[in-house]
């Protein structure tokens, strides 16, 4: 037989999931994988359980239902401050995840360079790969998770096509300054470079610290294709509503590049979140009470235990500092928590470039008793590996 393709070779299964096997394995709680155990806005589960009954069981427009985008465009409209053209300027997707897949295959060609800043979302990397363009990862400072501007511009200093920017940041919680993102938005304009953003945890970012959007700082609105989901906002991670908003001219590429890829979102699901996407302010509000309670109690419990972490100021991610235990191998560590404490948990290792494996991924987007359970768990750690 011929050999398979090169470009996948070195590809691994995708460690957040291994994990959610490997906890579902030991019952353990699953910390790891980042989706609810609450149920989703009663109102879109109303509409759902309508729309069932409905005639929305066929294709919708391949890149997007007609009221969905129109929606969309508004709600993006109250929060970024620009006017949004929902016929030229909005692609559906299927999750956040294919919407960054075709945004890469629509900026890149074979052999292109894309910054990726370390640590970093395991698909970026896969994703450069894929759409046959090389990596060039940025190192992000561990203690603060800050950048070197000299890196970063000697990074696009190298031809580069297009940056890509996670923001807030999964895995470290990081949520970029206006200062941090004018640097960047000064670069890629200095050497006419895209951004391309993941902005799925644009809701969830916790006083002091805002989130802005670079595609509004001056001279960016041409230049940046904006990638998010329904998924984290809404609690509905399964239900995989993903979108790009771009330029006309980039946004005309995307649509053909997604129609490829899936050929459209699931046409009832559009239908059903359209009610979330007229919620008022006053929902973002409360969700961002409930994520900041959450991660309050959380990172409080690990202090009481004593174990060193990280203190997210966006998204709803934790990394523990697992250092004293003495483990070669983080994903060793994982595995062995899972089974001996109960606790499933991401390696480090997985979203660093760098060779770090002192760190462990743990999620807060869970209902208070779940958190409280895990903290319970985790007073065990010292004792049982």
């Amino acid at each position: 037989m011929k050999e398979l393709s090169n470009r996948t070779a070195d590809f691994t299964d995708s460690v957040i999931r291994r994990m959610t096997r490997i906890s579902n394995r030991y019952s353990a709680i699953n910390l790891s994988q980042g989706f609810p155990d609450f149920a989703p806005p009663r109102e879109i589960l109303d509409r759902l359980a309508e729309v069932s009954k409905e005639d929305f069981h066929q294709y919708s427009i391949t890149w997007g239902a007609q009221n969905f985008r129109e929606a969309l465009a508004n709600k993006q409209k109250h929060f970024m401050g620009i006017d949004i053209d929902p016929d030229k300027e909005i692609v559906v997707t299927c999750g956040s995840t294919e919407a960054m897949m075709a945004a890469m295959m629509t900026v890149s060609n074979p052999g292109d360079k894309v910054i990726v800043f370390s640590p970093f979302y395991e698909n970026y990397g896969a994703d450069t790969i894929l759409s046959g363009a090389q990596p060039i990862y940025v190192p992000l400072d561990p203690q603060d998770f800050g950048f070197d501007a000299d890196v970063l511009e000697n990074a696009f200093k190298q031809n580069v096509k297009a940056l890509i920017l996670c923001n807030p940041s999964n895995p470290c919680g990081k949520v970029f300054t206006r200062d941090e993102l004018q640097i960047i938005a000064d670069l890629a304009i200095k050497y006419d470079a895209y951004v391309i953003t993941d902005e799925v945890y644009e809701h969830i970012v916790y006083a002091p610290y805002e989130h802005v959007y670079i595609s509004t700082l001056p001279g960016m609105r041409q230049r940046t294709i904006c990638c998010s989901s329904l998924s984290k906002t809404y609690s509905i991670t399964g239900w995989r509503l993903g979108y790009t908003i771009a330029p006309e001219a980039v946004t005309d590429r995307i649509k053909k590049v997604h129609d490829f890829l899936t050929v459209g979102a699931a046409a009832p699901l559009q239908e059903a979140v359209i009610p979330a996407l007229k919620f008022g302010q006053d929902y973002y509000d409360r969700l961002k009470e409930t994520y900041t309670r959450k991660r309050d109690l959380f990172v409080k419990g690990l202090d009481d235990l004593g174990i060193a972490h990280t203190d997210p100021q966006g998204a709803y991610y934790v990394m523990l500092d697992i250092s004293e235990f003495g483990y070669e191998s983080d994903l060793d560590f994982c595995e062995k928590m899972a089974e001996k404490v109960g606790v499933g948990a991401v390696p480090g290792s997985s979203f660093f470039r760098e060779d770090i494996n002192h760190l462990v991924r743990l999620h807060f987007a869970k209902k208070d008793e779940t958190l409280v359970a895990a903290l319970d768990r985790l007073s065990e750690m010292r004792s049982r590996l």
